[in-house]
């Protein structure tokens, strides 16, 4: 097997070398590598905190332009490619602390890691070389013996000396260094015990439980950030069914690149926190069907029973194989930059409404950061008038819009006078108000600052909002989120940053006469079974205009889509997109095939059963016949079914992968706005959107 290439230049420099650099570059492939380039390649750069400009970050992002992450607009800041290499900086523990100062490798940047992984550490290897690679990189890089790190575990940590490393087991061999030094949440180890502990363990730990000393002198540096970049690859990125996916060669594409994304991502706020916990609730719930998968098959590959059992664990098998796949499919599309922003999630808000006031009274609520008379005469004069509600009516001030709409309750409006407002966080609108601005849209403005997933969130079921200007920074759903009820625009202006207006399953939307612009994602996303009614609006200078999900493998109600006199135009991708599947050969003949069964009276248990006989004579094993609907002759031994097992898996993988592979945008043809979910399309302009008018995303 070949050994990974630990020289390999920085992503860029093949391509584009400066004229200062490119004669020293010739006489540099004249010279012998020297010191630690000579060892095993360049340190990759190591992060010293600073920030970088976002020209150097984009750069740093997409080694390849023409992947298909680089349309995704849902990616991390990577630093910069030219960055100066600097030596690892020293972790301090305090002038009080009980053990020496490590290596800093926490605040490491996407760029460090990716370029580790990429070309220094894994390269083009098969997910059953991951282990073999990573020994092949730490033995170009560590210290043999020699360095001193800090065991830790979640129960205590102890100074230990390393005396020798076995790169195949990713272990070190360690002894105890004196003086004896440990913390420990137990009084019960003692040196004594922590040598007994250590001998149990033959005096071999994993490298990722050890932090290296810092050295001033730099001679570790190499080792301490090897070490960093398995223990987060074992931490971060491993998953422990990856072993039982296709072996082939684009693991790190596959898996390695998504999942590091996601993590910085993450680490930047660019993804819903509700996304977030729903990755990690599905991420331990597979890990746990993945336990329970390998112990049901260790169970059953070495016991002997009667064939009518064995049906029934094969039958048990694959349904636990089936949730446990579903879970995996999941991961993979929150993984993925570009699917986790054309795909999204149905976010279930926590908002409760508070219904109407025990007194049954509705207040009226004015917001101006200074009233003035005159402002106060045109108030009562235009919108407060007893007349026109023909009764009293109770009126209540607020300097800004958030503080009013959290007072609310059911019935109540809220009328903003002119000025700029900021608004710290999100405005949650739980009940049915109306929020109206009083006066032209740019003079009301209300501008969001500081971390939501969402500017303007609205479950109520009759909720209005007119006349204002909508400026928002840093929600990473968007400006506007309807997860339910309905809701209506009107005569307003959304300045987005991220994505524009979502309207969520089973939620109303209606935006009318009002201008949207500036999303770096869809400036309106319409989920399953939402309805979206837009009448007269601008939608312009956004990453897609219209972005429609028609997608889920569920039984979700088909989106209801309505467009009368809008404009859409200077998007930079299409003016309406739809995303839809796109059913291979071999899964409509899989289905014929399931349905021809079903028509002759196969059952369930024989169909999976058939499934995985034939299965297993393609891959060239032997087995006896299972027959027709029953079984007439028992296996000779359970491992079969384990084997049966595996069998279906990689079957799947590869139906899936295979999928996932051939993800395109494809410009739709006439008739995609004849589809049932367009209600109607009447007096619409599209004009300079850089793809078109119409896309489809085929999945």
């Amino acid at each position: 097997m070949a050994e990974p290439e630990l020289e390999r230049p920085l992503p860029g420099e093949e391509e584009e070398e400066s004229p200062a650099r490119s004669g020293a570059a010739e006489k540099e492939e004249e010279e012998e590598p020297r010191g630690d380039e000579a060892e095993g390649g360049p340190l990759p750069p190591a992060s010293d905190g600073s920030s970088c400009g976002p020209e150097e970050s984009n750069n740093a992002l997409e080694p390849d332009e023409d992947s298909e992450d680089s349309e995704c607009g849902s990616c991390s800041d990577l630093g910069s490619r030219d960055q100066p290499r600097t030596a690892l900086q020293r972790h301090s523990l305090g002038s009080n602390a009980l053990f020496p100062d490590t290596f800093q490798t926490n605040n490491l940047l996407f760029y460090e890691r990716f370029k580790a992984y990429q070309d220094y550490m894994l390269a083009d290897c098969k997910v059953s070389e991951v282990k073999e690679f990573t020994a092949e990189y730490l033995e170009k890089l560590l210290e043999p013996s020699g360095w001193r790190a800090v065991w830790r575990t979640n129960v205590f940590e102890v100074l230990v000396e390393v005396v020798d490393v076995e790169y195949s087991a990713l272990k070190a061999v360690v002894r105890l260094c004196e003086p004896f030094l440990c913390e420990t949440r137990e009084s019960a180890f003692t040196q004594e015990r922590m040598q007994e502990l250590l001998e149990l363990k033959e005096h071999r730990l994993l490298l990722q439980e050890l932090w290296v000393v810092f050295d001033e002198s730099g001679e570790f540096d190499q080792t301490a950030l090897a070490i960093e970049h398995v223990r987060f690859f074992y931490k971060h990125i491993w998953r422990s069914w990856d072993e039982e996916d296709d072996d082939d060669f684009d693991y790190f594409v596959r898996c390695v690149e998504p999942r590091l994304r996601l993590h910085y991502d993450i680490l930047e706020d660019r993804v819903p926190s509700a996304l977030v916990a729903e990755y990690q609730s599905r991420l331990s719930q597979c890990e746990e069907l993945y336990r329970k998968f390998l112990d049901f098959r260790n169970s059953i590959s070495g016991t002997d029973s009667d064939s009518e059992a064995e049906n029934v664990s094969v039958v048990e098998g694959m349904k636990l194989y089936e949730r446990m796949e579903q879970l995996k499919q999941k991961l993979k599309l929150i993984e993925n930059p570009l699917l986790r922003y054309v795909f999204g999630y149905q976010k279930h808000s926590g908002l409760k409404a508070k219904g109407e006031r025990p007194s049954g009274t509705v207040v009226t609520h004015v917001v101006s950061s200074a009233m003035m008379s005159s402002l106060l005469q045109c108030l009562f004069r235009d919108k407060l008038s007893p007349d026109a509600f023909h009764e009293e009516i109770e009126i209540q001030f607020h300097r800004d819009p958030q503080s009013a709409v959290h007072a609310c309750h059911e019935g109540d409006r809220v009328i903003v006078c002119p000025g700029h407002y900021v608004v710290e966080g999100a405005l949650y609108i739980a009940d049915s108000i109306e929020l109206e601005g009083y006066g032209l849209p740019d003079d009301i403005v209300i501008e969001e600052r500081g971390k939501a997933d969402a500017f303007v969130e609205c479950t109520g079921a009759n909720v209005k909002i007119s006349s204002l200007k909508l400026i928002q920074h840093d929600a990473v759903e968007g400006i506007l989120s309807v997860h339910q009820g309905k809701t209506i625009l009107e005569n307003c202006v959304l300045q987005c940053e991220t994505t524009g207006v979502a309207v969520r399953t089973s939620a109303e939307f209606l935006m009318k006469n009002s201008d949207l612009y500036g999303a770096k994602g869809a400036g309106i996303e319409v989920y399953p079974g939402g309805t979206c009614t837009l009448i007269g609006n601008g939608i312009h200078h956004c990453k897609e205009g219209i972005l429609i999900k028609d997608f889920l493998n569920e039984n979700y109600v088909i989106p209801k889509i309505t467009m009368v006199n809008n404009v859409i135009h200077n998007n930079e991708g299409y003016g309406v997109v739809l995303v839809k599947p796109a059913v291979s050969p071999d899964v409509k003949e899989n289905s014929l095939e399931s349905a021809e069964g079903e028509k002759n009276g196969e059952s369930a248990a024989d169909a999976v059963i058939g499934e995985c006989e034939e299965q297993h004579k393609q891959a060239g094993g032997a087995m006896d016949s299972y027959g027709g609907d029953a079984v007439s002759e028992p296996m000779e031994d359970n491992s079969e079914i384990a084997n049966e097992l595996s069998l279906a898996s990689l079957k799947k993988n590869q139906a899936n992968k295979k999928r996932l592979s051939s993800l395109r945008f494809t410009e739709a043809d006439d008739g995609l706005m004849a589809q049932e979910m367009f209600v109607s399309i009447v007096g619409n302009q599209f004009k300079w959107n850089g793809k078109g008018s119409f896309g489809t995303f085929l999945y």
